[in-house]
């Protein structure tokens, strides 16, 4: 953790100054010393409740004790846990002291703050859109294996050397095994498109029972056609060609770039009418909340 260089120059060093408070287990450079392991213990009343605070400016060990200390010196405190990692603050109170004035009082020490509810609905959206990126990855590659290791030969012989191979791969799709094969293909392809487009296919769904068709509404129309027609193909006598790789392969390309933030539904002109939520416009500029202070 780096020095904090502005010491004795902040709203905070000033407070704890004048609570008498003169850097609490904190050498001169700014670096925590002599702290013992472990989280501090604090006796909390059953009666007291908790708050957590999403924190934008503790940035050294050392404004983080000189947080704790001071906010734990205020009257109905009873217990105090701030984490420069994670950015959060943790406050055991009397209910008879007030969310709002705590906020204030953490932003009259120079800290932008956050409700810890916000910031957790922040961090649960983060966590799910990283989740859908390894489903549409990790899925995508269980289907594009079997289509490298056994169809595509099958498709472009002209590419393999060894016919003997190829023509055992194609006796293999010609046979009653097939039906299995495609069936772990389809259901790979259509979780995969599922639970990684979820939020899409849902804006999807409300932009078409609203009369309109966007960006979203047409990417899950073309999934949705290619997957039922390679269906079609798979199992039924329908003569057509099973494209349940090009439906992973969709989906993996469009949560990449979604998850890197090149897809933004507030820069879409077809979607430039619709109100972006409060939470998600935040998301990329408020710190994240994840447990009572992180220890």
């Amino acid at each position: 953790m780096p020095a904090d260089r502005r010491r004795h120059r902040t709203k905070l060093d000033a407070a704890a100054r004048d609570r008498g408070i003169d850097s609490p287990g904190i050498d001169g450079h700014g670096n925590a010393s002599g702290r013992s392991p472990g989280p501090r213990v604090a006796r909390v009343p059953e009666t007291h409740v908790h708050d957590t605070f999403s924190v934008d400016g503790i940035d050294t060990d050392r404004r983080e004790r000189l947080l704790e200390f001071v906010l734990a010196d205020r009257d109905r405190v009873s217990a105090v846990s701030a984490t420069a990692r994670n950015g959060t603050v943790g406050i055991h109170h009397a209910p008879s002291l007030a969310r709002d004035d705590l906020r204030e009082a953490l932003e009259s020490l120079g800290f932008v703050v956050d409700s810890g509810d916000a910031a957790f609905e922040t961090r649960r959206a983060s966590q799910f859109a990283s989740a859908r990126v390894a489903v549409a990855v990790l899925f995508g590659l269980m289907v594009a294996t079997p289509y490298i290791a056994v169809l595509y030969p099958t498709r472009a012989e002209w590419l393999f050397y060894d016919p003997v191979t190829v023509q055992y791969l194609q006796s293999i799709l010609d046979s009653q095994m097939a039906t299995h094969f495609f069936v772990n293909l389809g259901a790979l392809s259509g979780i995969a498109f599922l639970v990684a487009c979820g939020p899409r296919i849902r804006r999807a769904i409300g932009a078409l029972a609203e009369g309109r068709v966007t960006n979203d509404a047409a990417f899950v129309g073309g999934v949705t056609a290619l997957f039922g027609y390679s269906t079609l193909a798979a199992f039924t006598g329908f003569d057509g060609t099973v494209h349940y790789d090009l439906v992973a392969y969709a989906v993996v390309a469009v949560t990449l770039w979604t998850h890197f933030g090149v897809d933004d539904p507030a820069t879409d002109p077809t979607t430039a009418d619709e109100p972006v939520p409060e939470a998600a416009s935040e998301a990329d500029e408020e710190p994240i909340a994840l447990t009572d202070g992180g220890r």
